[in-house]
């Protein structure tokens, strides 16, 4: 029989040995292998996936990969064989790209399995063996000594001086002391105190344990299973540019089609005349360059991010990140250093200041400004002899440099006896600890008992709340008197004045234990308390996260805070740095499991000024499929292992650096100094990624015009096509390329966390890009191209009628005319297109250097084509005459000024 966890805590030895069908001296080996056959072997299973090389070819004909496709088909028709294997190369690297990507998001599972011990000790058939943790089974007796990790989910049956760590599975990295003795009530079945989990490491300590959960039962397979079976959805630049691409072919195809049956029909031109100019249309319709473009274009916003310690595993999701409405982040070491200093001390009735930051021992204690009193001094010993022995931390002095190894909170607490000059060794020489009773969340306290010739005394502290109600007495003045009712109210809410100024409060007392009393039993241990006073800590806020803040604020993004911290300590911290102002509504855990998602819903869209606390990592999951609901596009932070299935499920993941390899591998972006400032840089980056694509294609929907227009110039007055196909393919995938690219590098806009969050149904290919793109622009060098194109063919001696070849020496230098001109309109369209919104003038012609180089880069390819010697039969060219040239140089300023001269009406307008 499997038992669950919610029977086995509360189960004596002798019951849980029982029930488990098991003995102290372990499993006969023909037992072991007989439920071995029932339940399987020890290992995480995996949810099937597709095989990889389906998951590849998945990559070859989605709908970019088929507009590559139909322009390498197209090439390889007009006879540009080099052309279309290039464009079959770009397929295939991107193909190889993508893949890369979805397979590393199936990793996380892969992470798990690694945290997993291979060998375990266990005890069968009374003699101690080592065998493979694969064989581990139901009712196992494992033995765990330092160093170990778990292999499977076990009920501790003994413990001597056990500690956990658990940060493999909560994140948290302060090592736990585990028990044998039942545990009756229980609010995080993680926190259990007699349960060992699969995949965490004990730190110091011995005990043996009993198994009752192996493979997919354990609580690593649990979240394993919930980290894979989480689909990961298409990003909003996905799905995009997956619309734009099917709106761009169908529009190509229709052109293309159109023009062959006009062509056809109506001017009954020959079959294959009106099919290569079909093919000609199609060819200015297909952006080639635009995947490759934004591939590039999202991966150097990846390495500028990486540079700003946002590390990115999933391209798309640079994007993405543009686009969040809704942040979900911790508190602790994201929003703050997570590094605790002594603030405030309380002692019956004075509130003593601390000075000093950090972990260096170095401050004064001062009441009123003054130093304390030589009485005052007697108590805050007292009240440091209660937070030095509760106390599992270290402090730590290397190199000049002071550190905490463990908790933070218990090392603030040794940092500020150092301070008063309180030597903890000594006192605890003097005063050893016999046993502990560990902190759980349920008591929200922790004893350290201690004896002293023949006496046993208990050190307690915990929730202040907690500690005042559990005291029946107070120490003032070196004397112990009773501790009224009215007095309680009035500590409380001392304590409650400096929670609400972000300060965590934590409260001390003592008990002399009588002689005959079970120290076992936290209930009879922590009661009739002698209370001596309340340290009130504070973890300030990372430099800069208050600008970040206000940067989404202005941004239009909603942060809510999920923490597992007390509530008005959240509150007072997220007021600090501006996350909410006004009336608050903090949601604890308990509160938050009674909610259904409706009414989860409706507060989520109601409630602007909202924190949850004393929150577990499940919660963020449910937190994030509601917001998602809604269609939010929503960033959670997160670290531990269980966080990994929230961090999937969010639109955005985003792990501390800090944390654990599951969380990171889950992620979309790590943050490699868990600093809550770098997801807005991030968010900049995003929204700056997504306004340079949309430049990139307006730009090129500009030249697209211009190539179309000659088209059907040549159907409706019967004139010479101005352009050739082959110039078409030298713009498209030879001058236009590394310009597009340059405007993909383009930097932020002053507005752009100025302006809201991108609406989820507002798309890529929008009216303004169509109207600018296709229409304004597009129109402008479509009739100065034209223009040029007469100009030389009337100057030539041509008639309105007459016929050219294509080797006519009129012909090919008209069309190189063409040809030359939408090159140098383009480049007034780069310079342009920098901005969206403000004037390119005063932002800066060349602040992106990669202008320039584009600039350049088109100049050079147009003059090869024009005027290198192989090339011109190839490409039809022939060099115009210096009048020409004249007139091509004055496109570049009038696209430029033109299109200025619009943003400058728009802003007014605006």
């Amino acid at each position: 029989m499997v038992l669950t966890m919610t029977a086995i805590y509360e189960l004596e030895v002798e019951e849980v040995l029982q029930r488990l069908e098991t003995s102290e001296s372990g499993l006969d080996p023909q037992e072991a292998e007989k439920r071995l056959k029932i339940h399987g072997p020890n290992k995480l299973e995996e949810v099937k996936r597709r095989p990889l090389i389906l998951l590849f070819l998945s990559n070859l004909y989605n709908v970019l990969a088929l507009l590559l496709w139909i322009a390498a088909i197209l090439s390889f028709i007009t006879g540009n064989y080099q052309l279309a294997v290039a464009i079959v190369m770009v397929i295939i690297i991107n193909a190889l790209f993508s893949f890369w990507q979805e397979y590393e998001a199936e990793k996380a599972a892969e992470a798990l399995k690694n945290i997993l011990p291979v060998m375990v000790k266990v005890i069968r058939a009374s003699k101690e063996v080592l065998i493979p943790a694969a064989d581990v089974v139901h009712g196992d007796i494992i033995i765990l000594e330092e160093g170990d990790t778990v292999p499977a989910d076990a009920r501790i049956l003994e413990s001597h001086n056990l500690r956990v760590d658990a940060s493999a599975l909560t994140g948290e990295s302060k090592p736990v002391r585990k028990v044998s003795h039942p545990v009756r009530e229980a609010d995080n079945y993680i926190d259990t105190e007699n349960i060992l989990f699969a995949g965490t490491q004990v730190t110091s300590g011995t005990g043996r344990a009993a198994v009752f959960a192996t493979g997919r039962d354990t609580e690593f397979s649990r979240i394993a299973t919930l980290t894979q079976e989480v689909r990961e959805e298409p990003s909003p630049l996905q799905r995009q540019i997956s619309l734009a691409a099917r709106i761009i072919g169908a529009l190509a195809v229709a052109m293309g089609v159109i023009l062959f049956l006009v062509n056809l029909y109506i001017v009954r031109l020959p079959l294959e005349t009106a099919f290569i100019f079909a093919i000609g249309l199609m060819v200015a319709n297909v952006p080639e360059g635009l995947l490759p473009s934004v591939t590039l274009s999202l991966a150097a916003s990846a390495r500028k991010m990486a540079r700003e310690n946002a590390l990115v595993k999933r391209l798309s999701s640079v994007e993405t990140l543009g686009s969040t409405t809704i942040i979900c982040t911790d508190k602790t070491g994201t929003l703050t250093r997570g590094e605790m200093t002594v603030r405030k001390i309380w002692i019956p009735h004075k509130v003593i200041e601390v000075t000093g930051s950090g972990y260096r021992p170095e401050g004064q204690f001062l009441f009123r400004g003054e130093p304390v009193s030589h009485r005052d001094m007697a108590e805050l010993k007292l009240l440091m002899r209660a937070a030095t022995f509760c106390n599992d931390s270290a402090l730590i002095h290397e190199e000049g440099e002071w550190s905490v190894l463990g908790d933070s909170t218990e090392g603030a607490l040794l940092v500020a006896a150092e301070k008063l000059g309180f030597d903890a060794e000594a006192e605890l020489k003097a005063m050893p600890r016999i046993t502990e009773l560990p902190f759980d969340s349920r008591r929200k306290s922790m004893t350290s008992i201690h004896e002293k010739s023949g006496k046993r005394v208990a050190y307690v502290k915990g929730a202040p709340k907690k500690i005042i109600g559990l005291s029946e007495r107070i120490s003032v003045d070196g004397r112990v008197r009773a501790l009224h009712a009215d007095e309680k109210e009035r500590i409380i809410g001392i304590h409650d004045e400096m929670a609400s100024k972000g300060l965590r409060v934590l409260a001390f007392a003592y008990r002399e234990l009588p002689e005959d009393l079970e120290v076992r039993d936290p209930g009879e241990v922590e009661r009739d308390l002698v209370l001596v006073g309340m340290a009130a800590m504070h973890d300030p806020p990372r430099e800069g996260v208050k600008e970040a803040v206000e940067h989404c604020k202005t941004a239009g993004i909603r942060i809510i805070m999920i923490t597992g911290d007390y509530g008005l300590t959240a509150e007072a911290i997220a007021r600090e740095i501006g996350i909410v102002e006004g009336e608050c509504r903090i949601i604890k855990g308990k509160e938050l499991d009674k909610l259904k998602d409706t009414e989860l819903r409706g507060i989520l869209a109601r409630e602007r000024n909202l924190i949850f606390a004393r929150a577990v990592p499940e919660h963020k999951m449910r937190i994030a499929s509601v917001l998602e609901d809604s269609d939010e596009i929503v960033a959670m932070t997160g670290d531990g292992v269980n966080d990994a299935p929230a961090l999937r499920k969010a639109d955005i993941g985003v792990a501390m650096g800090s944390g654990t390899d599951v969380a990171k591998e889950a992620a979309d972006i790590v943050l490699a100094d868990d600093n809550f400032a770098s997801i807005v840089t991030a968010v900049r980056e995003g929204r700056t990624v997504y306004e340079n694509i949309r430049k990139f294609i307006t730009y090129i929907f500009s030249h697209e015009t211009a190539e179309i227009v000659p088209f059907i110039m040549m159907v409706l007055f019967s004139i010479p096509l101005p352009i050739t196909i082959m110039q078409i393919l030298a713009i498209d995938l030879g001058t236009d390329t590394l310009p597009a690219l340059a405007l993909g590098r383009s930097l932020p806009e002053s507005d752009v966390m100025k302006l809201p969050p991108r609406a989820p149904s507002e798309r890529l290919l929008n009216r303004e890009v169509i109207l600018r793109g296709y229409l304004f622009t597009g129109t402008i060098e479509a009739a100065l191209i034209m223009a040029a194109y007469f100009l030389v063919l009337y100057s030539g001696g041509w008639l309105p009628g007459q016929e050219l070849s294509a080797s006519d020496p009129l012909y090919m230098r008209a069309t190189t005319v063409v040809f030359a001109g939408i090159v140098m309109a383009q480049l007034g369209n780069l310079l342009s297109s920098q901005t969206l919104r403000s004037s390119a003038l005063e932002a800066g012609l060349l602040r992106n250097r990669w202008i320039l180089a584009g600039m350049v880069f088109a100049i050079s390819v147009m003059l090869l084509v024009i005027y290198l010697p192989p090339l011109q039969p190839i490409f039809g060219t022939a060099p115009p005459g210096i009048l020409e040239w004249f007139i091509l140089i004055l496109f570049t300023p009038i696209v430029f000024l033109t299109d200025e001269m619009r943003k400058f009406i728009q802003r007014r307008l605006a």
